[in-house]
């Protein structure tokens, strides 16, 4: 049996998250997301904190700075990446995994059995996972799913150059709100397990 690699690329308040926790336990491998923060601040001996807030703030002047994509390059930033994407190459090249978010569909582009999947769902939807789940006030939320759409969206844009939400960039694309968590990770099981059996 060969490795595979799923990457799950995600709108802020759809579930991906725990999409894709129980996507990873029904198809039993391991599921990458925080830990890979925990892995790059070892590794650049930089603090949890300063990982998490630089990975998926990009800097690149596209929502901060206004000025155009690939101007003011965030040393940190570059960095990270760099750590980062050998940190997930390594992982997919040892064993079939699923990695959430960071730019993981670009970094492993060139695996041999690599799914590339979107998770969305209706804005109203969004906003009520966040205040149900998440327990944010309607206002926090609204206020997150736009920053951190954005933040993604950007960084995504800076390293890869394509949204994560391109069509030409994903075999899967699934509004989470259809089937809910546990039925959107069945569901995506039985087309992974069909297309890599």
């Amino acid at each position: 049996m060969y490795n595979y690699a799923v990457a799950i690329n995600r709108q802020f308040g759809s579930l991906g998250r725990p999409i894709a926790k129980e996507l990873a336990k029904l198809l039993k491998i391991e599921y990458y997301d925080r830990d890979i923060v925990d892995k790059v601040a070892k590794e650049t001996d930089l603090p949890v904190s300063v990982v998490s807030s630089e990975e998926e703030s990009a800097k690149t002047g596209f929502f901060n700075m206004k000025f155009p994509l690939g101007k003011g390059t965030n040393e940190t930033q570059d960095k990270i990446f760099e750590v980062q994407r050998k940190i997930i190459t390594h992982i997919a090249d040892r064993e079939s995994c699923i990695v959430v978010g960071r730019c993981s569909d670009y970094v492993l582009r060139n695996h041999p059995h690599l799914i590339r999947i979107f998770i969305y769902a209706p804005y109203d939807i969004r906003l009520e996972n966040c205040v149900d789940n998440l327990h944010m006030s309607p206002e926090s939320a609204r206020k997150m799913i736009q920053e951190v759409d954005q933040a993604r969206d950007a960084y995504h844009m800076r390293y890869a150059r394509y949204l994560p939400s391109d069509i030409a960039h994903n075999e899967l694309m699934i509004d989470s709100s259809f089937l809910g968590v546990n039925g959107t990770a069945a569901y995506l099981y039985e087309l992974i397990k069909a297309k890599t059996k």
